[in-house]
This record gives structure tokens, sequence and C-alpha cells, in this order.
């Protein structure tokens, strides 16, 4: 299987409540609610919108999250992306006229958030 290749599709104008566990990619053009879990690539369409708790391994936004986003790897945020929420991950690529409205955190996902090393004392 080509690394780009999506392996499930959730289509426009189609609405999803619960929990998403994939692996591989998957591509979001709908509005979806709930949990994502994954090691793989999730893919925000530009009309999709996507409320909750988002946990992969890459996330490619060119529509609409509400909510956390952990990505192990890399955060992709096209010109029409809007992010309300907080990102926690290693690398972040914005293009110019994205939008993101909460904190970044950079760095792997096996630092603390506190920032504080476990070699830190009072």
């Amino acid at each position: 299987m080509a690394r780009d290749e999506i392996n499930a599709f959730l289509g426009a104008g189609t609405n999803y409540q619960g929990k998403l566990h994939f692996q591989g990619a998957v591509r979001i053009d709908g509005n979806f609610q709930g949990e994502v879990a994954s090691d793989g690539t999730l893919v925000v369409g530009q009309e999709a919108v996507v409320e909750g708790q988002v946990v992969v391994g890459q996330l490619v936004l060119s529509g609409k999250i509400k909510g956390e986003v952990d990505a192990k790897s890399k955060v992709v945020l096209h010109k029409t992306a809007n992010l309300q929420g907080n990102i926690r991950t290693p690398v972040l690529v914005v293009e110019e006229g994205a939008v993101l409205e909460g904190q970044l955190t950079m760095g792997s996902l096996d630092t603390p958030l506190n920032g504080a090393s476990e070699t830190d004392s009072n």
C-alpha cells in the first residue's frame, strides 16, 4: 500500500458520532463528533468539521477542528484550516491564512506538558 493511500473516507454531507480508531490514513469530508485515535494520518477536508479529541500520528487539516490535537509526528494547517483548541506536536507547518485559536506545545509527546524534566528539583 502506498504511504499516501487513503484507507477510509467519510464523505461530505454525512454526520458521524463516536470513536474512530484506524490504521493507515483516513479522510473526513463530513462532520465528525467524538474521539479519533490512531498512529496513522488523519486528513480533514476543506468542508469538514471535527469536534472532539484527536490523537494521531499526523494531521493534515484543511477544514475545521474544535478540540484538542496531539500529533506524534506532524500537524499541517493548510490555508483554509481553522483549529480552535490546543495542539501538541513536534512539527507544525502553517500556510498563510490558516487560523489557530489555542495554545501550541512543540516537542515529542513523551515530553511532560509543563516542560519540566525528570531532573528538575525544587
